[in-house]
């Protein structure tokens, strides 16, 4: 090629070279803390280099170290709704968990909101839905964020919490894989990938490959479940989340499925609200417990 035809193509890449250093070093804290509980803004990795994930953080009084639990969002296949995606934060949700100690991070992943850059978790149409790998993407957001707050003095490194919602818990599920003394807990609400097919109510885009990704989950977890989808759900009805429960155990992972009570005119929704998650609160200190007297599992 000749020098001057290359000359458009260094630039190019000089451009991304200063794009790729310049979300690496404003990674951190973005400005001072706030309310509720020390609410602040973060920057946090993600696994596309060239994009920095905006991040809520919120910490109970004092200087840790804190355990930490990390709240996993929902998704959806519709460019412009991701696109405006505001920062979701699950405040009623993180609240409960600071009053009980943690630190709580709310990452959000590429391809919404504020984040931008591509949406690595693309699940693909009906017909070549690939279930396993977008779950696989959101878990490597999830540990990419988590592996940077985990690296900070006031955070305990070890026996991180888990809450995934949605699409955000069936990436919850893919961790199910890690070790033990590192997530020490899952909580999954109402996981799944395909649900309003279509935007129809209670119509799941090509259900036996989800049920066939539960199963690859379940083969590889190490890290027990807690299972809730409340009783309205029309995303990933209880009988349906029950079938994808049971798969997931079938292959060999530990999963205790719940149904919880109906919540508003959508239990899709319910662990957004401070009502939901008054209602799941019983089955979140029962996680949160077991989660002390369950011993490293051994393969």
């Amino acid at each position: 090629m000749h020098p001057l035809n290359m000359l458009p193509a260094l630039i190019l890449v000089a451009a991304l070279g200063v794009k790729v250093a310049a979300a690496q070093s404003s990674l951190g804290a973005q400005g001072p803390e706030g309310e509720p509980h020390r609410l602040q803004q973060w920057l946090v990795p993600s696994p596309d280099s060239a994009t920095a994930a905006h991040a809520v953080l919120f910490r109970p009084p004092g200087k840790g170290p804190f355990p930490l639990a990390v709240i996993a969002h929902a998704s959806t296949q519709n460019v412009l709704r991701r696109a405006q995606m505001p920062q979701l934060e699950y405040r009623a949700l993180a609240g409960w968990l600071v009053a009980r100690g943690f630190a709580v991070l709310v990452p959000e992943r590429p391809g919404h909101g504020a984040t931008g850059g591509k949406y690595l978790e693309d699940q693909g149409g009906c017909d070549e839905a690939d279930y396993a790998k977008s779950g696989r993407v959101v878990a490597d957001a999830i540990a990419a964020a988590t592996g940077f707050i985990r690296k900070q003095p006031f955070i305990r490194a070890e026996g991180m919490v888990v809450i995934g919602h949605s699409a955000g818990a069936w990436g919850a599920l893919a961790l199910a894989g890690e070790d033990p003394k590192n997530v020490a807990a899952i909580i999954a609400f109402a996981p799944g990938r395909g649900g309003h097919a279509d935007d129809s109510s209670s119509r799941v885009c090509a259900p036996h490959t989800l049920m066939a990704a539960a199963g690859e989950f379940g083969k590889a977890a190490r890290v027990r479940v807690t299972w809730l989808v409340a009783a309205n759900d029309s995303y990933f009805s209880p009988a349906f989340s029950r079938q994808l429960a049971d798969a997931f155990r079938a292959a060999g992972g530990r999963a205790d499925f719940r149904v919880l009570p109906a919540h508003g005119s959508e239990g899709h929704w319910l662990v957004e609200t401070g009502g939901g998650v008054t209602l799941a609160g019983p089955e979140l200190d029962r996680a949160l417990k077991a989660r002390s007297r369950t011993p490293a599992a051994k393969r």
